[in-house]
């Protein structure tokens, strides 16, 4: 086997293998960003996380309060507002995959051309 044929071999497999990996979490949220709904997955995340810090914290005031009445007033408002951040998150990532396949079709295809050369 030539030096060129190991080479182009050993690229292949780097490339294989980098494609059988799957994205983290980041690389995924930066892909949604950049993709082509990227301002609306912004402002999704961006309400997402001040719900959930407002809902953790009425759950803080919750777990601190001294009587009933004052645990369901903040009781109640903490779990619908970390079910409504639960939601928006899990809004997101049907775009996340999409995403991902999009990249995994664009390597497939970048490999494919690369074996016809």
């Amino acid at each position: 086997m030539s030096d060129i044929t190991k080479a182009l071999q050993d690229e292949e497999d780097a490339l294989l293998r980098s494609i059988d990996e799957d994205p983290g979490a980041m690389d995924q949220i930066s892909a949604a960003i950049t993709a082509r709904s990227g301002g609306l997955a912004v402002i999704l995340l961006i309400v997402q996380t001040v719900l959930f810090l407002a809902g953790a914290g009425a759950a803080w005031k919750f777990f601190s309060a001294g009587d009933v009445l004052s645990a369901l007033h903040w009781g109640l408002p903490a779990a619908v507002l970390l079910i409504m951040s639960l939601m928006l998150k899990l809004a997101l990532w049907p775009a996340m995959t999409a995403q991902r396949q999009l990249q995994v079709l664009k390597r497939i295809e970048l490999q494919v051309r690369a074996g016809r050369a």
